[in-house]
């Protein structure tokens, strides 16, 4: 089955009914953005001359014509690699090395540190900007009609940082796309024409995913003028937007209700608010629910079982009531209809109710691998279970509570920054001897990133040249907040550094 077939069967039953909006603007109808994204794989199946599998790169903000060409890539039975925009040219390039990328379609802001990489690239040597003249001549091609591919064909790399802070390309197939939106409208919700989904959230990330839901529901999806999140651009859009739905991390929905445009805003069009990609503190949703009402939902995945491992759906935010709505509430809910969710012991044996271990997953929802990395796939898929890192319980009731992140993981602003990768960049500093990176609990964003630095004797080093020397090595977002100057790390007797010391000494200090 080709994924594809979710946009066909939309055109085909509502080829009037908008599919597509900038802002307050309807830009295609479903029959509309079927023949562009027939077009645009017609163009790549014939004129750039790409086969069935070949992988074809997406570093483009948030725009609609991120949803054509993920589809005209689909369409032609290609393999679509979203990256996120934020990321620094080197980590794209890194992306479309590893991929093997043959064509690479990148919106305004990021066509020149694109372009500037394309000469170190074996493979993809071609970059379309939507909205230029390559882009129109694309649509202006025949449609192509959809390749056949089988289900356990890969349609989506979505490329996720591991323990070595390398990024790797979580495999998933066209299975594993149709699980994810079948899970929507199994545990979170239902959408139907009429109904809008914003994306205020990165489209290559998971937020980009519901897309799909949406499509097959055959609903609106709407991008914001501005393609980025904005509370006061939010509300100036729900008015008009019956129906809305948006997911956002939980920084995002504390940014929303106690910004001061929330005072005048309409907020009526809400239908639901899929919130993931970090913890959700216990009064930040009772505060986000007596704001908006009943149209919370809470999600727990990773790229790897991409927003579908467990939910926590509307009812349980609002059972205020029940005996246990406290823990409720503070866990990630329980396994999705279409998920097996496992809290694993050393032996990787099922731990008793209420013991913590590590959260493995068994699901038509999983990967089917990291592309091209053998170790790393044979290592997170162990007996048939996907070992997520995360760490956490299980209740009698199922319901899932998060511990703590294995691999030192930060998540700030809902996006996942990975201490090493931070750490290896700071170290190619020469007045750097050693580093360690952790997390500092932020209100705003859940986190920022805080790093210990042991400097060379002699050499002067602060934080601003730090920070310039980051600048040109990793994406602004990982770049540490602050630092701590240090004369030596906490290490144990094999010579590891002890963040948990680390964090402790953070804590003191926070203390005072």
């Amino acid at each position: 089955m080709n994924i594809a077939h979710l946009l066909l069967r939309a055109a085909r039953a509502r080829p009037n009914t908008t599919a597509l909006m900038r802002g307050t603007n309807a830009v295609a109808s479903y029959s509309v953005f079927a023949r562009r994204a027939g077009s645009i794989a017609r163009w790549l199946s014939e004129k750039a001359g790409l086969k069935p599998g070949d992988r074809v790169g997406l570093a483009m903000s948030n725009c609609t014509e991120f949803l054509e060409v993920l589809y005209g890539c689909w369409f032609a039975g290609l393999v679509a690699v979203p990256i996120n925009a934020k990321l620094h040219p080197r980590e794209i390039q890194y992306i479309l090395e590893n991929s093997g990328t043959k064509i690479c379609f990148a919106t305004d802001d990021l066509f020149n540190g694109i372009n500037g990489i394309l000469t170190d690239l074996p493979l993809c040597k071609r970059l379309i900007v939507p909205g230029t003249t390559d882009f129109s001549r694309l649509l202006q091609e025949d449609p192509l009609d959809i390749v056949a591919r089988a289900a356990e064909d890969p349609a989506w790399l979505f490329y996720t940082s591991g323990t070595t802070g390398r990024p790797k390309g979580a495999t998933l197939s066209n299975r594993n796309l149709l699980g994810c939106a079948l899970a929507y409208f199994s545990d979170v919700d239902v959408p139907a024409e009429g109904e809008h989904w914003l994306h205020a959230a990165p489209m290559s990330h998971g937020g980009g995913l519901y897309g799909l839901p949406f499509v097959a529901g055959m609903g609106a999806q709407v991008v914001p003028e501005s393609g980025k999140f904005d509370p006061p651009e939010i509300f100036e859009l729900l008015p008009k937007t019956p129906k809305a739905a948006m997911f956002a991390a939980p920084t995002m929905v504390k940014r929303l209700i106690e910004h001061p445009a929330i005072a005048a805003a309409d907020c009526s069009n809400w239908k639901t608010i899929v919130y993931g990609g970090g913890p959700m503190y216990v009064e930040d949703c009772k505060a986000a629910k007596s704001v908006f009402g009943n149209v919370l939902v809470q999600i727990y995945g990773q790229g790897e079982c991409p927003m579908t491992i467990t939910c926590l759906p509307r009812s349980d935010i609002a059972a205020v009531g029940h005996p246990n709505y406290e823990a409720h509430i503070a866990s990630v809910g329980r396994a999705f209809a279409n998920v097996e969710v496992m809290v694993a012991d050393a032996n990787d044996q099922p731990a008793p109710v209420g013991e913590i271990g590590e959260i493995c997953v068994r699901s038509d929802v999983v990967m089917s691998g990291y592309w091209e990395n053998a170790a790393a796939t044979a290592e997170t898929l162990r007996n048939g279970w996907l070992h997520t890192g995360d760490v956490g319980f299980l209740d009698a009731e199922g319901y899932l509570t998060l511990r703590d992140r294995s691999k030192d993981m930060i998540i700030s602003g809902g996006t996942n920054i990975y201490p090493r990768e931070v750490e290896e960049a700071l170290l190619k500093h020469p007045g750097v001897v050693e580093v360690s990176v952790i997390g500092e609990p932020d209100e705003e964003w859940g986190e920022n990133v805080l790093a210990y630095v042991v400097a060379r004797p002699g050499t002067g080093i602060d934080e601003k040249s730090l920070d310039a020397h980051c600048q040109d090595l990793i994406a602004r977002f990982k770049r540490p907040k602050s630092y701590r100057f240090v004369k030596n790390l906490p290490k144990n007797n094999y010579g590891k550094v002890l963040k948990t010391e680390l964090r402790d000494l953070l804590a003191k200090e926070k203390a005072k």
